[in-house]
């Protein structure tokens, strides 16, 4: 059987959802984080030795990797809409919106967390110079980048109010934990009024809710 191996606040919620929209048969097993460090406890890095989320077991196979858990899981569902068929109008928005979720969005994301990072735990001496330096390098390259991937979104959600078609996909289930937390860190709040409205929509759907009630905690706060 499949198990997830679900990080508490991590990404492998997406697959926690993806796996309740398929009405899949599978084993959740949840591991909390350590208290002091945030980081993965010994006995997930037991199943994922770098310690990343997410991560499943099926027999023998541990697979890794968000995307190529998403691809392996939905061939698995071969009928599934989450995936429009090859040559179908939504395809190149779902294949563009499904890895630019984790290939341009999320690294922007973290780079953000990192720098705050560095800057909150930086000695109280030479904060104001991180600060200062670590500002320059998200100007120069987060916030332009992330402005364009954020203009983009906006634009594409205009047609449909989803991101592949006219209806929920897999790109858009990608793309839940990047945009819930761009919208958490108030980076919607103005000038996105699409991906808002999209970032609430999504919270209706009604295997999103049953994965949270069985993730049983608050939306992911971005942590690796």
């Amino acid at each position: 059987m499949l198990t997830l191996h679900h990080l508490e606040y991590s990404q492998s919620y997406r697959v926690l959802w993806l796996l309740e929209e398929l009405g899949a048969t599978y084993e959740l097993k949840v591991y909390e984080r350590d208290k002091q460090t945030r980081l993965a406890p010994a006995d997930y890095k037991a199943v994922s030795p770098l310690g990343t989320s997410p991560v499943i077991t099926d027999g023998d196979l541990n697979l890794a990797e968000t995307s190529t858990i998403f691809d392996y899981i939905l061939d698995q569902y071969p009928e599934s809409p989450l995936r429009p068929a090859p040559h179908s109008a939504a395809r190149t928005d779902y294949l563009f919106w499904f890895h630019a979720a984790q290939g341009s969005m999320m690294p922007m994301m973290l780079m953000s967390i990192v720098f705050q990072m560095l800057e909150t735990r930086s000695p109280r001496l030479i904060r104001p110079l991180i600060k200062t330096v670590l500002g320059k390098a998200s100007s120069a390259m987060v916030k332009p980048r992330m402005k364009l991937l954020l203009d983009k979104a906006e634009a594409d959600l205009a047609a449909t109010g989803w991101f592949a078609g006219d209806a929920l996909s897999a790109a858009d289930m990608m793309l839940s934990y990047p945009l819930e937390s761009a919208d958490s860190k108030g980076l919607l709040k103005n000038d996105y009024p699409n991906c808002r409205a999209w970032v609430q929509r999504i919270k209706q759907v009604s295997s999103y809710q049953s994965a949270k009630q069985k993730d049983g905690r608050p939306s992911a706060v971005f942590e690796m």
